[in-house]
């Protein structure tokens, strides 16, 4: 497996690795704060090449979770600036995942004033953690007006731009997963008629306008976006499956023209072949694979040129040493399921090390 331990150069992405540490909720970062525990957690785990952050809010009203970290306030950057030293020191880069959860949400765990916000008043299908009421039924989102989605826009540029002053190396648009870019994208969770509405062109809008005006902002050379053709998450019902083909090719030759950096693809067997194909074709900067991979498909992805680079989730998040045990073929840890989004330390970084065993 000599690939994966390669450098990697390709445009402005220059790794120590081909190995990418995947965003994952944690759910650590009390009062939407960045801490110490955080700092450990990706300095731990700072021998993959990028490591791309737990998602982030860009906005208060896209903190749909409870104890999830932001980045639009100078609390948080000072915060995330010791994030970003920690896994520098180490050699690795990291990219921070703006988040906007928008309809999968509920009020308790947004600030008080603010609302769910999504493309239409359609309410998501089952129910959300808040830390005092337990599970709740999601919030009724407001549908955002033309304005709203203007200010949601110019919340990712704002972000984006703290992510600069944080010290990170570039950011992650998260469109995938039923999070809002992917709200809009959806025609049955997005039933605007306006711009932002019917069309695959008008509904990919919003994604689009989100990747040019930060690219504008940071240089494209600094933007990532992550999608997820096909998925159901977040109570997005399927749709015409040509229709959901020809939404993703059109988006990966429009995210071409805007030359950034990376398309980080949440990978399923729902995904048909002639899907990703078409994304590689359409677009020539790094594609990263994500979900499923083992350290052998993932070499494999790797070697036939369908990935570029090879992300991996709960490998990481039990192995803080995950690149060692794979270059040595060691056994690795158990994830600890019961402390994935709890508030401490325990199942988030006291996993062992091999040192440690």
């Amino acid at each position: 497996m000599e690939k994966l331990f390669e450098l990697f150069s390709k445009g402005k992405l220059q790794l120590k690795n081909h190995l990418v540490m995947a965003p994952m909720t944690r759910s650590r970062a009390i009062g939407n704060l960045p801490n110490d525990l955080m700092v450990t957690y990706y300095a731990q785990r700072s021998a993959a090449g990028l490591i791309v952050t737990e998602g982030t809010a860009p906005a208060p009203e896209g903190l749909g979770y409870p104890r999830i970290p932001g980045i639009y306030s100078q609390e948080q950057v000072s915060g995330w600036k010791k994030v970003t030293s920690a896994v520098h020191q180490k050699g690795s880069k990291i990219f921070v995942q703006l988040m906007h959860t928008g309809r999968i949400g509920h009020r308790d765990n947004l600030p008080e004033g603010v609302q769910v916000v999504g493309p239409s008043e359609i309410k998501a299908a089952g129910e959300i953690f808040t830390d005092n009421k337990g599970m709740q039924e999601h919030s009724t989102p407001v549908a955002l007006t033309t304005d709203g989605i203007a200010s949601v826009i110019d919340g990712y540029v704002r972000s984006a731009q703290n992510a600069m002053e944080a010290g990170f190396d570039g950011v992650e648009l998260h469109g995938a997963n039923g999070y809002l870019p992917e709200q809009f994208l959806n025609p049955n969770v997005n039933n605007r008629t306006d711009a932002y509405g019917g069309s695959i062109e008008n509904r990919s809008r919003l994604t689009l306008e989100i990747a040019k005006r930060v690219a504008d902002a940071i240089g494209p050379g600094k933007v990532g976006v992550r999608i997820s053709p096909f998925s159901t998450l977040g109570d997005l019902l399927p749709y015409d499956t040509e229709e959901v083909h020809q939404t993703y090719a059109y988006l990966a030759s429009e995210l071409n023209k805007l030359a950034i950096a990376y398309i980080h693809i949440s990978a399923s067997p729902s995904i048909p072949e002639k899907t990703y194909e078409a994304i590689r074709s359409a677009f020539a900067n790094t594609l990263i694979y994500c979900n499923g991979l083992t350290p052998e498909t993932a070499e494999a992805k790797l070697l036939e040129g369908s990935a570029d680079l090879v992300a991996f989730g709960r490998s990481f998040l039990a192995n803080p040493d995950f690149v060692e045990r794979i270059e040595k073929g060691a056994p690795l840890n158990a994830v600890n399921f019961g402390a994935l989004y709890t508030p401490d330390a325990v199942g988030y970084i006291d996993y062992p090390t091999l040192s440690e065993h």
